[in-house]
C-alpha cells in the first residue's frame, strides 16, 4: 500500500553513508576444504543473473522509492533522499558496488511502481509495498523478504471522541483508489455490518488535503503511513490513530520474477542487517568486530571466513559494507521511524524474535 506525501520541509537525521570500499570484483573460486564454503565448481558454474551483471557494469543501483513519505522515503530541504527504505537502497548499493552513494533514486507512484520493476526501469523496488498473492503471481514479481510488518488503520480528529473504528458507522472515509487499502476498507465495514461513504482520492497529497479541510471524517491507510501524515499536520496532537488494525500488510522489496540470483542478493542484504542487530554488530563497532571477533557467526557475516559472498556473486565483505554504510536493522529503524524520529513508532512486530517482548524479525543463518 503505497501513498504519496510531500515532505520537503521535514529533516531527519541520517547516518553518514560514505564510500565503504572499492568496487566489487567478479567472484573468484573458493578454496576447497574451508568449513562452510561453497564448492568451487558451484561458484564458477552457477547461474549469473542479468540484473547483477547490469548493476555492476553500470556501477550504480536504480532503486524505486516512494515519491514522498516521511520516515520511509522523501527528500529533505537540501534535496537529499532520506528514510527507512532509502537506507535499504544504500545498503544494497554498498553490498553490490562498494559505494553506498552509488544509487539513482527513482520516485514512483502506486500506479507506476510495478511497471517500473517489470520494464527494468528500476533494479529493485524498496517502496513500502505489501506482499500479496496476486502481486506475486499476476504481476510477475518476487518479494525476497519483509522489512516492515504493518497493518491498516484509521486516523481521526481527537475532537470526534472516538475510541474504536466500529464507531465509524456512516462516516466519510478518505481512501486511495487502486490499492489494497480500498479493498480492505470495504471488507472491514461489510464484515461489521456497517456502512460508510468512501471519499476516493488519487494520491496521498489529495487524501491529506481532504482530511485537513474535513472533507472526510477519517483517513485510512497503513498505520506507518498514518503516523507520517499525523507528524506533519498543523497540530499532530489533535489527531489519533484508532486501535483497530484491520489487515496484515507485510511490506518489503520487490524484484522482477525469474532472476533468482538478484532476488538472493536483495534477500540476504536484508537478512544481513537483521543478523547484525541480533549479533550486536553496529555501524560504529563493525570494524572492531571484523578485526577481533571470535564468534563464527559474526566472522561469516562480515566476510572474514567462509566465502559466502561469492555464493551471491559478490565480494565476501558485502555485508560488512552494507552494515558500515547504514548500520544494522535496529539502527535503520530507530533513526528513521523509531524513537529517534518524528514518527516515534514502536518496534512492535518489527522487534527481533529474540527481543522481550518478541517480534517477528528473524533472519536465517549465514552458513
Amino acid at each position: 500500500m503505497l501513498k504519496r506525501l510531500a515532505a520537503a520541509t521535514v529533516v531527519l537525521a541520517l547516518a553518514a553513508c560514505g564510500d565503504p570500499g572499492s568496487a566489487v570484483d567478479e567472484p573468484a573460486p573458493v578454496a576447497a576444504g574451508v568449513d562452510g564454503a561453497p564448492d568451487a565448481s558451484i561458484v564458477e558454474n552457477g547461474p549469473r543473473g542479468a540484473t547483477l551483471r547490469t548493476v555492476k557494469s553500470r556501477g550504480r543501483l536504480n532503486c524505486g522509492v516512494n515519491v514522498g513519505l516521511v520516515g520511509f522515503a522523501y527528500t529533505d530541504n537540501r534535496g537529499q533522499w532520506r528514510g527507512f527504505d532509502v537506507d535499504f537502497c544504500r545498503a544494497m548499493a554498498a553490498a553490490v558496488t562498494g559505494n553506498a552513494n552509488a544509487v539513482r533514486f527513482v520516485p514512483l507512484s502506486a500506479k507506476e511502481r510495478f511497471t517500473a520493476v517489470q520494464s527494468g526501469e528500476v533494479d529493485v523496488l524498496w517502496r513500502n509495498t505489501s506482499m500479496t498473492l496476486s502481486r506475486d503471481t499476476v504481476n510477475s514479481l518476487d518479494f525476497p523478504g519483509i522489512n516492515y510488518y504493518d497493518g491498516q488503520g484509521f486516523l481521526v480528529r481527537r475532537s470526534l471522541d472516538l475510541t474504536s473504528a466500529t464507531e465509524l458507522n456512516g462516516a466519510r472515509v478518505c481512501v486511495q483508489t487502486g490499492s489494497t487499502t480500498e479493498l480492505n476498507l470495504s471488507d472491514f465495514f461489510r464484515s461489521k455490518g456497517l456502512r460508510y461513504d468512501p471519499v476516493i482520492v488519487e494520491s496521498d497529497d489529495q487524501g491529506r488535503a481532504n482530511y485537513i479541510r474535513e472533507a472526510c471524517d477519517a483517513y485510512t491507510a497503513d498505520i506507518s503511513q498514518l503516523a507520517a501524515v499525523r507528524s506533519i499536520l498543523p497540530n499532530p496532537n489533535a489527531h489519533v490513530i484508532l486501535p483497530e488494525v484491520i489487515s496484515k500488510e507485510p511490506l518489503g522489496p520487490a524484484v522482477r520474477h525469474g532472476d533468482d540470483q538478484w532476488a538472493d542478493v536483495v534477500r540476504w542484504t536484508l537478512h544481513a542487517l537483521i543478523l547484525a542487530e541480533e549479533y550486536g554488530v553496529t555501524s560504529k563497532n563493525v570494524d572492531q568486530m571484523r578485526a577481533s571477533s571470535t564468534n563464527p557467526e559474526i566472522r561469516r557475516l562480515l566476510g572474514v571466513e567462509g566465502g559466502f559472498g561469492r555464493m551471491l556473486g559478490l565480494n565476501d565483505d558485502w555485508a560488512y559494507r552494507a552494515i558500515k554504510a547504514v548500520g544494522n536493522y535496529g539502527e535503520v529503524f530507530e533513526r528513521n521511524i523509531g524513537g529517534g524520529s518524528p514518527l516515534n513508532l514502536d518496534r512492535g512486530l518489527n522487534a527481533l524474535w529474540s527481543a522481550r517482548p518478541a517480534g517477528l524479525m528473524y533472519a536465517p543463518p549465514i552458513r
